[in-house]
């Protein structure tokens, strides 16, 4: 699912309360990281991320990691943070990806 600015947007207001729950330090990206990013996804919908001030990856490396390697797009980047969508498989954590197909 490519997202539309509409989407986008709808996602990006969503996001606005949340916390960072995933970092990416000086163990720097891997696969285990990306699946464990991908669990929490499955349960939420929506994360965000943020880089340490260790992190030898940039923010567009962890962008295109991301989005290269997993069906996990990149809503928006502010700073070293980076918020996350990717909807659920399981119907009873489809909230969010419910809503923005309705926007499309």
């Amino acid at each position: 699912m490519n997202l539309k600015g509409k989407q986008k947007r709808f996602l990006r207001a969503q996001a606005h309360h949340l916390s960072p729950i995933f970092s990416v330090g000086k163990n720097g990206l891997n696969q285990t990281w990306l699946a464990q990013l991908d669990g929490a996804l499955q349960k939420r919908e929506l994360i965000k991320i943020n880089l340490q001030q260790s992190a030898d990856e940039t923010v567009e490396e962890v962008q295109a990691y991301i989005e290269g390697n997993s069906p996990i797009q990149v809503v928006q980047t502010i700073g070293r943070v980076l918020v996350l969508f990717q909807p659920a498989s399981e119907e009873k954590y489809q909230d969010l990806s419910l809503q923005v197909e309705k926007l499309a």
